[in-house]
């Protein structure tokens, strides 16, 4: 197995069901732009509230992927 680097980014998701579904989001939409993502952690949780109730979630998070190799 040869040594890798990483480098790690901040998120942030939204989601108006749930907090498992702004993880999701965040995850699968910057996966789009980021290869080799290799785990997250939920650095902070906030929510948007509106008449008293949830409107949104939002999860920022930490991602950490793999610096590719010439």
């Amino acid at each position: 197995m040869s040594d890798h680097v990483y480098k790690m980014v901040e998120i942030v998701g939204s989601s108006k069901e749930g907090i498992d579904d702004a993880i999701r989001n965040a995850i699968e939409t910057s996966a789009k732009s980021i290869r080799h993502i290799s785990w997250f952690e939920v650095v902070k949780t906030t929510g948007h509230v509106v008449d008293g109730k949830v409107a949104h979630f939002q999860v920022t998070l930490k991602v950490g992927f793999r610096i590719e190799d010439e």
